[in-house]
């Protein structure tokens, strides 16, 4: 199987991602690692975890690795937790889990 594709399942209008999110970190990274426990991706932020900074970041990292609108990527449960859904629209789980790969390398 490949890397990643347990984190990532189809939904109506795209994909679900499930993240384990770290903020504050050095440098922004995702992907940042795949937690086979939770069957999740790694993302890291710079932003801290205080007033929704983090989920931004986290929205705007996501955006920026598969080259699409802010408005396509939503937090969908965990807005205050480490352990997050993110749902990605108009992108299949094909495309997302090559782009992960592609991105890793």
């Amino acid at each position: 199987m490949e890397p990643y594709a347990d984190a990532v399942v189809e939904a109506a209008h795209g994909v679900m991602i499930a993240l384990d999110v770290t903020a504050g970190a050095k440098r922004p990274s995702f992907p940042a690692g795949y937690n086979e426990w939770r069957k999740s991706i790694r993302c890291q932020v710079a932003a801290p975890a205080v007033g929704g900074k983090a989920n931004r970041a986290i929205v705007d990292l996501l955006a920026e690795t598969f080259r699409i609108p802010r408005a396509d990527v939503s937090i969908v449960a965990g807005h205050t937790s480490s352990s997050k859904t993110v749902a990605i629209a108009g992108l299949s789980k094909a495309c997302v889990v090559a782009r992960l790969n592609a991105a890793d390398t």
